[in-house]
C-alpha cells in the first residue's frame, strides 16, 4: 500500500471509533458475547468497538488472541 493509500485509510476512519483506550477496557466483555453469543450480536451492542477493530491492527490482533483463548479454555481466566 502506497503512502497516500494508508493516509487515506487512516482518514477513513468511522466516526463510531471509541478509540483504543475504550475499546481495551471494553475488550473482554466484547470477547465474551462473540464467544457466547456470536458477532453479529456483540456488534449490535458495541458498534463502537466493532469499528475500532475493523480500523486497528493491534487491537484487532489482542482481540483475535482473547477469542483464542476463550475459545481454547472455554471461558475467560
Amino acid at each position: 500500500m502506497s503512502e497516500w493509500g494508508r493516509l487515506d485509510a487512516f482518514l477513513a476512519t468511522s466516526p463510531a471509533d471509541v478509540g483504543c483506550g475504550q475499546a481495551m477496557e471494553m475488550l473482554h466483555l466484547y470477547v465474551e458475547l462473540v464467544h457466547a453469543l456470536g458477532s453479529a450480536d456483540a456488534e449490535a451492542r458495541h458498534p463502537g468497538v466493532t469499528a475500532h477493530l475493523a480500523s486497528c491492527g493491534p487491537c484487532r490482533e489482542d482481540f483475535s488472541g482473547l477469542l483464542a483463548a476463550v475459545t481454547s479454555t472455554g471461558s475467560m481466566p
